[in-house]
């Protein structure tokens, strides 16, 4: 099954329509986090990608996300339930649901807008340079996990 393009309107469309579904109460139906705590964790990647942060990745940790993590993150496979987490993406504060709500449709445009021309090789801080396929499976595979977490 191919997975849909985020760099496509109808696809961020989409995942808006989804979105809108959920509420900052809504429960998971696995995993620790809130809704809230979610968003900000879906925020992560994106943040990463856009270099608003930039976390500090040994030549050993690239090494083996390189040889043994990069070909399930990019993949077409879906992510288990209670997969294990990248300590960056642990959100485990408390966060404004309406402000990462806000954040995290910016973040789906702009990667819609800037298009598959700006991810093709782009690096990424654990993985090297990925392609805009890669980058656009991760995205989308993400989102999706965490909404089918949240039933949506």
């Amino acid at each position: 099954m191919a997975i849909p393009s985020v760099y496509s309107p109808k696809t961020t469309e989409q995942t808006i329509n989804r979105l809108n579904k959920l509420l900052a109460q809504t429960p998971p139906r696995w995993g620790k986090m809130d809704a809230s705590q979610m968003l900000a964790h879906l925020n992560v990647s994106y943040d990463l990608a856009y270099g608003k942060i930039s976390p500090r990745v040994s030549f050993f940790t690239k090494l083996m996300m390189k040889l043994f993590v990069k070909k399930i993150i990019v993949s077409e496979k879906k992510y288990s339930q209670n997969s294990r987490t990248n300590p960056v993406f642990i959100i485990s504060n408390e966060r404004d649901f309406e402000k990462e709500k806000i954040e995290y449709i910016n973040n789906i445009i702009e990667t819609e807008k800037k298009g598959a021309i700006y991810f093709e090789g782009k690096e990424n801080a654990s993985m090297g340079k990925l392609t805009a396929i890669e980058w656009n499976n991760m995205f989308y595979k993400h989102t999706n996990h965490h909404f089918e977490q949240f039933g949506i």
